[in-house]
């Protein structure tokens, strides 16, 4: 696409480059480069040990690249500490869910307010109208506003993957990353999670990690295929599905 003189392209809110991680020699992760745009949803898919989740933890921290750059909203990332990088407006969320199966949805979701995840935050915060407004808003968002006053065990496997989603959405993240979001949810709670990324994705950036093709044809702007670390094929779901190379390594199979 040819780009208007003098009007100048908006910058992607993830700018990944030349990224590199070696585990004892290996290369988990080999000179990637990867650009994610502000309302899109990207999805990464590939073979096991393509090094998708690998990419995951270079971006939020827990693992240290080797070489590269991740540059989100022009801060470098790599030289930033897991805290940091949260504070900073990048939320993930891992496999299994991470809620707290003794208390509410409510105060799950409360607890995830940015004002009371700081030790002296906690220790002064108080249930301030702004606070139930935010909570019953998130709620509403993932399904679970009737549900705000029930103990968060009791939720099916669905339920907790869409309150975990919530608890990250509480921060206001601009970059939302979800290591395999429907893994375990009925056919159902699927068609639901495509509605709700849809709509998370308004103003933000969302990265998914995923292996169910049809739900990731449900959410895709953009696909990109990894294997052995580096990108395989880029580009919409319909085009990445006909590349040989894909088939090949991958859908082949």
């Amino acid at each position: 696409m040819t780009q208007p003189i003098g009007v100048e392209m908006p910058k992607p809110v993830l700018a990944i480059e030349d990224l590199t991680v070696s585990f004892d020699g290996f290369k988990a992760v080999d000179s990637l480069n990867l650009y994610v745009d502000r309302n899109e949803v990207r999805v990464v898919i590939g073979p096991n040990g393509a090094g998708k989740t690998t990419v995951l933890d270079l971006i939020c921290g827990k693992t240290r690249a080797t070489s590269g750059s991740i540059r989100f909203n022009n801060l470098e990332l790599t030289k930033m500490r897991e805290h940091d990088i949260v504070r900073a407006g990048v939320g993930r969320k891992f496999q299994t869910p991470s809620i707290y199966e003794n208390l509410t949805v409510f105060e799950n979701l409360e607890m995830s307010f940015p004002r009371g995840r700081k030790v002296l935050g906690a220790l002064a915060f108080r249930r301030t109208p702004d606070v139930v407004e935010r909570v019953e808003a998130v709620a509403r968002d993932i399904f679970l506003h009737d549900l705000l006053h029930q103990q968060a065990d009791l939720l099916s496997h669905g339920q907790k993957q869409w309150l975990e989603i919530g608890m990250l959405l509480m921060q206001e993240p601009e970059l939302v990353m979800l290591d395999e979001p429907v893994a375990g949810m009925s056919v159902s709670e699927r068609e639901k999670t495509a509605e709700l990324l849809g709509r998370i994705s308004q103003g933000r950036s969302v990265l998914v990690i995923e292996h169910d093709m049809e739900f990731v044809k449900s959410i895709a702007h953009r696909v990109t295929v990894l294997h052995q670390g580096k990108v395989l094929a880029e580009g919409s779901m319909d085009a990445v599905q006909t590349d040989p190379k894909v088939i090949e390594v991958y859908l082949g199979h």
